[in-house]
């Protein structure tokens, strides 16, 4: 696994990649790419550090694992190639987003927009063997990914997290609360979307602190 990250998360990440476990993790990565069917493909592993640079990152959402299903994963927590059909997580994000900013249903479930106005759409697990839900953690993912969120809070001052779901949750100890903004809610599964998902209005609450901020707020 060739590491094709942004230059911007270059300097914040290095030492990950120089670590035992890293290397570990690309050689683990390189054997079920070539023995297995995995996803997302080789080339968008790192999208989410792609498309929102440590410089311009405003939020962070933080997904579990990639989609399993042929051509769904994009390398975007939560999001979908262009003209795949929506998952049912992603139908319940856009719902509680079309209620709470009276807006229409999006018709793409590729959340590139998102990550291009600084929001990283990051996976705690950024590989899978099709079919096989979280076939790939505990591999040494979730050891960069923790570390990632962890620079982050470090690094930067009023980053907004949104936790969704008791996985997300478990990442508050990683973030300075002092220094960032939270928000949590059920997972937008159907299993615990009713819980509280919907009406959560994370969107606006977003973009309230944004707005508080001088930022510009996220057109999601």
């Amino acid at each position: 696994m060739q590491v094709k990250i942004a230059d911007s998360w270059k300097n914040i990440l290095q030492n990950e990649f120089e670590k035992p476990y890293f290397k570990q993790l690309t050689a683990f990565v390189d054997a079920e790419y070539e023995k297995h069917i995995c996803f997302p493909n080789k080339e968008v592993i790192f999208s989410a550090f792609d498309f929102c640079s440590f410089d311009a990152l405003k939020v962070v959402i933080i997904g579990q694992d990639p989609y399993h299903g042929e051509g769904q994963a994009n390398g975007l927590c939560f999001s979908v190639q262009e003209g795949v059909k929506h998952p049912p997580s992603l139908q319940n994000i856009f719902k509680e987003m079309s209620k709470d900013l009276s807006c229409e249903l999006p018709q793409t479930g590729d959340l590139e927009n998102w990550a291009k106005q600084g929001v990283l759409l990051l996976n705690a697990t950024l590989t899978v063997r099709t079919k096989e839900p979280g076939s790939h953690q505990k591999k040494g993912w979730e050891i960069f990914t923790d570390a990632t969120i962890a620079q982050i809070s470090q690094e930067k001052e009023n980053v907004i997290f949104l936790l969704w779901g008791k996985f997300a949750e478990s990442k508050m100890n990683l973030i300075d609360l002092s220094k960032h903004t939270i928000f949590k809610a059920p997972h937008p599964s159907p299993l615990g979307a009713w819980r509280g998902w919907f009406g959560s209005k994370h969107f606006t609450k977003t973009n309230a602190v944004l707005k508080s901020l001088n930022k510009v707020e996220i057109n999601w």
